[in-house]
């Protein structure tokens, strides 16, 4: 009747292509958020340094978005399966705050400069 494996979620120990993915994401839009967040704390000086905080923050956090928006698109059951999905949503949220610290922060030199 069912396939007993399939419905079986994955070992803690086990690193899936999703779990993968979704570490990945999440790393990134980290990095983002910490760049982006030092970007609004301490402005650079110089017209070079001031927006290279800002777009390496909302690059990391799109890049972050996009890999966990890929693992929520092609994962196949629900969040503690094993599969990344949880890591995914965490990955969406990290990555959105980065895009948002690194607009702020861009919006901010522009205006200075």
């Amino acid at each position: 009747m069912y396939d007993t494996h399939l419905l079986a979620a994955a070992s803690v120990t086990t690193m899936s292509a999703g779990r993968l993915g979704a570490s990945v994401a999440a790393v990134l839009g980290l990095i983002g958020v910490v760049v982006g967040g030092l970007a609004l704390a301490r402005p650079a000086t110089g017209a070079g340094n001031a927006r290279l905080r800002p777009a390496v923050s909302v690059t990391a956090g799109l890049i972050g978005v996009v890999l966990g928006g890929i693992v929520v698109a092609t994962s196949d059951s629900g969040i503690g399966t094993g599969n990344g999905r949880g890591g995914a949503y965490v990955a969406l949220v990290v990555g959105l705050v980065s895009i948002a610290l690194g607009g702020l922060a861009l919006a901010r030199s522009r205006r200075a400069g």
